[in-house]
């Protein structure tokens, strides 16, 4: 079991507080964009930590055991009812109306293209077509929703509500993070060694055991 961090940024944050979205997290989702790194490293069994910045100092905004990593469309048209922003698996496609659709058909997506009906093949080795205009959203958390237009992975689990815990102070130089004991750094940005948003965002962090049981302990009485 690793624990790993991820970086969630002060708009989301704003956006989770104004929907009223406490938790407890169900998913965190990762991509290819920087706001929803790759999660690649991540196996089941590992723990999620979303982190934040709140006036500048460091807060974990919520624990997530991984119970299942599952393919992001499947994941948000089961727990969605749609697939709001995912990238859609091969062999699938979807069909919408569109602005054109009275001219040149119904709107198709598929994994490596789009189009509409009358303009547009479909493409060989689809085996799956799902029509968008039947769907309907279900009553899920504002976390549900991915952050980008490009979700790949769901980490799904049963996590803890989701609030700021701040890391002490005087605990945050002690924060290492790497693949390897040769590779632990910690997280100052440049000379300056002060930690932004920048030097937080776009990657998927592995901490080390010391920084694991750090993070672990923010979580001791709930």
């Amino acid at each position: 079991m690793n624990g790993y961090m991820v970086f969630w940024s002060q708009d989301h944050v704003k956006k989770l507080k104004a929907a009223g979205d406490n938790g407890p997290i169900k998913v965190v989702y990762g991509g290819c964009h920087s706001k929803e790194p790759s999660l690649k490293k991540i196996k089941v069994g590992d723990i999620i930590f979303p982190v934040a910045l709140e006036k500048e100092k460091l807060v974990v905004m919520a624990r997530l055991p991984v119970e299942k990593l599952e393919n992001a469309f499947e994941y948000q048209l089961r727990e969605v009812g749609m697939p709001c922003a995912a990238i859609i698996p091969e062999g699938t496609m979807t069909i919408s109306d569109g602005p054109f659709t009275e001219k040149d058909g119904r709107f198709i997506a598929y994994h490596d293209g789009s189009g509409y009906l009358a303009k547009t093949a479909v493409p060989d080795g689809i085996t799956r077509t799902i029509d968008l205009d039947t769907l309907t959203k279900k009553d899920c958390a504002f976390h549900q929703m991915p952050i980008t237009c490009c979700s790949e992975t769901a980490a799904v689990g049963n996590g803890s509500t989701i609030k700021a815990r701040p890391i002490p102070e005087e605990k945050v130089p002690l924060l290492l993070f790497g693949n390897t004991k040769s590779s632990l750094k910690g997280l100052g940005n440049g000379k300056s060694g002060k930690i932004t948003s920048v030097s937080l965002s776009g990657f998927v962090r592995k901490m080390s055991p010391e920084t694991f049981e750090i993070f672990e302990s923010l979580f001791k009485d709930e």
